[in-house]
């Protein structure tokens, strides 16, 4: 994906770019910025071309910041949206630091074109309570881009960007933001209030399930948010989290038959498995199935990865037959390294089986 995103930052779009500059700004010249923007453009990784290029931008805009952000509103409509238009939040989170309100403000309106929950990092590290007070204006804001900047931007662990060391010891800083949030219309803003909440539960998991405790979730959007903010403790089968969707801490099943369609795989094979789960309860059951596989560390350890597979409402004594296929390759998150691996059905969080394969690479 990184690979993907960095040739994005390529000769063709610096040329469009500087062509777009060279008719907007009066101090551009075309030729001698595209020079810079390449220069040692191949060298680099992601972003450290992105930040290579608002490094060169500030040397070719107008000196004065607000003029050289003005020039860049101009420019963004011109120019192609997504990951490349993380440029001008970024250019902003570099240079304008030192002039808050203004700088606030153009995130907000550039985060439209390529979000700015990156660039809004910047600010928050270094006043968080004065930023916090902006976002959570944009929590009511109109459009979803800037509603979901203010849940996303002030994550405490958002991915691709450092953590916030303020929200990570409280979380009733960015509270506030998500209470306004808690029934967004936009599966966009949706999303990210999930998991900023589920960025709570790794750290303040009795806070998480307590605020969703406090929440009317009748209502079907806070209902989604509040069952996919909880995904990490109810597969750690923390029992808050599975009371607050009646999963029972206490199942009674068992496992049968969990077996492996080879014991020895070779990396981009399948592993495929399958087992039969049987209630061995007098009532009904609401069950949440999982398989966990503990993949083999470079280190020589395992790290343990869980998959979702199903949610059932299983009745006294039945019975059901699951089975699965995986791939095992690797992945710009994953890279896989040879010795035994374990797979793990998990109920409610619980372990009910387990069974071995060896890997080789």
């Amino acid at each position: 994906m990184a690979q993907q995103l960095k040739e994005m930052f390529n000769r063709a779009h610096f040329a469009r770019l500087a062509e777009v500059l060279e008719a907007i700004a009066p101090k551009v010249q075309r030729t001698a910025l595209l020079k810079d923007l390449l220069n040692g453009n191949e060298d680099r990784e992601l972003n450290a071309r992105m930040r290579h290029t608002s490094i060169t931008l500030r040397k070719h805009l107008r000196s004065d910041f607000r003029k050289a952000v003005d020039e860049l509103k101009k420019v963004a409509p011109l120019m192609p949206t997504g990951y490349t238009a993380l440029l001008y939040p970024d250019f902003v989170g570099q240079f304008g630091l030192e002039d808050p309100a203004f700088s606030l403000d153009a995130l907000k309106h550039f985060t439209s074109y390529g979000s700015s929950e990156f660039a809004v990092r910047e600010f928050l590290r270094r006043d968080a309570k004065g930023t916090l007070k902006v976002m959570r204006t944009w929590a009511e804001d109109e459009s979803e881009h800037v509603r979901r900047l203010a849940s996303e931007g002030s994550r405490p662990r958002l991915p691709w960007s450092f953590r916030l060391d303020a929200m990570l010891k409280d979380p009733r800083l960015t509270t506030p933001i998500l209470e306004r949030l808690r029934a967004d219309p936009s599966v966009y803003v949706r999303k990210s209030v999930a998991n900023h909440l589920n960025d709570f539960s790794k750290d303040h998991p009795k806070y998480m399930v307590d605020l969703l405790r406090s929440w009317d979730r009748k209502h079907p959007h806070t209902a989604w948010i509040a069952k996919h903010a909880s995904r990490t403790l109810i597969k750690a089968g923390n029992t808050d989290a599975l009371a607050l969707f009646a999963f029972s801490s206490n199942v009674k099943v068992r496992v049968d038959g969990l077996s492996l369609s080879a014991k020895r795989l070779k990396l981009g094979d399948t592993l495929e498995f399958s087992f039969t789960l049987t209630s061995e309860a007098p009532r009904n059951q609401q069950l949440v199935i999982d398989y966990a596989i503990h993949y083999r560390k470079a280190s020589g350890g395992t790290s343990k990865k869980v998959f979702k597979l199903k949610e059932v409402e299983l009745g006294p004594r039945a019975s059901l037959d699951i089975a699965k296929r995986q791939r095992i390759v690797d992945f710009s998150t994953r890279k896989h390294y040879p010795g035994e691996h374990v797979v793990e059905v998990l109920v409610n969080g619980k372990t009910f089986a387990d069974a071995l394969f060896t890997l080789r690479v």
